[in-house]
């Protein structure tokens, strides 16, 4: 299944680079202009520091619309520029909590973690333990939070509640996407985030999630079938005829194969 997801991602991915490497575009401009910003007025700390907060949360309400936006690729679609402002204008709530709860998350590494650990106690080494597992288990569940607002609800508590549900269910898969979401993170590196970039890595885990999802409509039809035994392969008929193979010269020169 994950070989699929892989292979599919990155079929839809070079299908519509083009589109994808404008939206992280356009990211790494806001995003280079909450960096940039904020130390232009650094000698007013507080409007430095609110600078920096509201250019951080503008590039998660973003990527709201970006990972709405990119849906469409998921299951087979395209999308235009009209997409993405009627995503962004319908997900911005979504992308305004993942920001202030990533502005939170950065304050627990920075300030809240080394401030217990460095009590050099009992109490502070348990409260930094448990902030820092908590943390973590936080960021593998939240990791399809953007997928669940574009797949399965909008209610910002209910999403939440099922990013923790989808975890604690799937928790060796959630760990393998997280450390294929970081080998993305680091392909992209060298080449300025572009590409795979930060919508390479929406659409990953967009195609992940609508993929878990086979695994719960056939539960839903199965009750009493064993959940640790999911018939991949006959789930995936469909979308393996749909997305096919390709060879290299199909890729690069596809009217030619």
């Amino acid at each position: 299944m994950v070989g699929f997801l892989i292979k599919k991602t990155f079929y839809d991915l070079w299908d519509n680079l083009f589109k994808v490497v404008l939206l992280n575009l356009v990211f790494l401009a806001f995003f280079a202009a909450a960096l940039l910003i904020p130390p232009l007025f650094e000698s007013i700390p507080s409007v430095s520091m609110a600078l920096l907060a509201l250019g951080i949360v503008w590039c998660f309400v973003y990527l709201s619309g970006a990972a709405l936006t990119l849906k469409a690729l998921s299951d087979y679609r395209s999308f235009g520029f009209g997409d993405f402002l009627g995503s962004l204008k319908s997900a911005w709530p979504a992308g305004l909590l993942l920001g202030i709860l990533f502005i939170l998350g950065f304050l627990l590494v920075r300030v809240i973690i080394p401030f217990y650990f460095s009590m050099e106690s009992f109490f502070g080494l348990l409260l930094g333990t448990l902030l820092f597992w908590t943390l973590l288990v936080g960021i593998l569940a939240l990791q399809f939070y953007f997928p669940i607002r574009s797949r399965l609800d909008t209610k910002l508590p209910k999403i939440i509640k099922k990013c923790f549900l989808i975890f604690l269910d799937n928790t060796p898969f959630c760990i393998l996407i997280f450390l294929i979401s970081l080998i993305t993170l680091a392909i992209s590196l060298p080449l300025l985030l572009l590409i795979p970039g930060p919508g390479g890595l929406l659409l990953f885990l967009d195609e992940a999630l609508r993929l878990r999802i086979f695994k719960y409509d056939w539960l839903e039809a199965n009750p009493n079938a064993d959940r640790r035994r999911i018939p991949w392969d006959a789930l995936l008929i469909e979308e393996r005829e749909k997305t096919g193979s390709r060879t290299l010269k199909g890729l690069i020169f596809p009217w030619k194969d």
